[in-house]
């Protein structure tokens, strides 16, 4: 069964360009505090999880973009991102599960240094015309569960005013993109929205009928071969 995702990712790139242009406006009017650069990579260590349609589209972007041969070389570095993202969230889950508290978790999380996998020996990202919204809006003010955020390498002061993206709003609008996809097809996987997943697995995954959950499950078909590229 051929699934037309065009509609969604028509939706999708629409708040892409509404995040495009709020960075351009922050640009122009705090060009002293914005100081992003070629070359400048501290936006591609950090750790986020991408929605459903988000991942859908980087993922389609990604095998319609490279090439067969760029993507081999790449699979090594996807797989130990991935990995490494693996044993970040199991550790912080074990934490979680001792009783710490979570906001100390999520602080320590958001403090995580972890390559991309798409950034290349000349830190620049090899799928920057198609990177994520995080990384769009990485370098002006944001908030997220009310606490604002703000790259250590910009100009901005902390607890200042300034226009201040509010990263929980921009979530819930990828959310509803991504439930109303599943709504759409005759999946059995009716939770599959409420997945995140980090770009590595979202590249590293193949989205087809098996994991969309589309046809009757196959007991003979190892999940590494639904999951691996190439």
């Amino acid at each position: 069964m051929d699934i037309d995702f065009e509609p969604f990712f028509r939706e999708y790139e629409a708040i892409r360009n509404v995040v495009d242009a709020t960075y351009q406006r922050v640009q122009e009017e705090y060009g002293d505090c914005v100081r992003c650069a070629v070359g400048c990579a501290d936006c591609c260590h950090a750790l986020f999880d991408l929605t459903l349609i988000e991942a859908l589209y980087i993922n389609n972007m990604y095998h319609r973009h490279l090439d067969e041969k760029q993507r081999g070389v790449l699979t090594e570095k996807l797989n130990r991102a991935d990995r490494d993202v693996y044993k970040i969230k199991r550790d912080a889950y074990k934490r979680l599960e001792s009783g710490e508290d979570q906001n100390a978790i999520l602080d320590d999380l958001s403090e995580q240094r972890l390559r991309c996998p798409m950034l290349n020996d000349e830190n620049r990202c090899d799928l920057y015309e198609h990177r994520p919204i995080t990384c769009r809006l990485y370098g002006i003010p944001t908030a997220i569960g009310g606490k604002g955020h703000t790259c250590g390498l910009s100009g901005f002061v902390p607890g200042e005013p300034y226009p201040t993206v509010n990263m929980d709003m921009l979530h819930d609008k990828l959310y509803d993109i991504s439930m109303r996809l599943v709504q759409s097809i005759p999946t059995r996987h009716r939770e599959m929205s409420d997945v995140l997943v980090p770009l590595s697995m979202a590249l590293l995954t193949v989205y087809d009928e098996n994991y969309l959950g589309l046809k009757a499950e196959n007991p003979e078909t190892p999940p590494s071969e639904e999951k691996t590229d190439g």
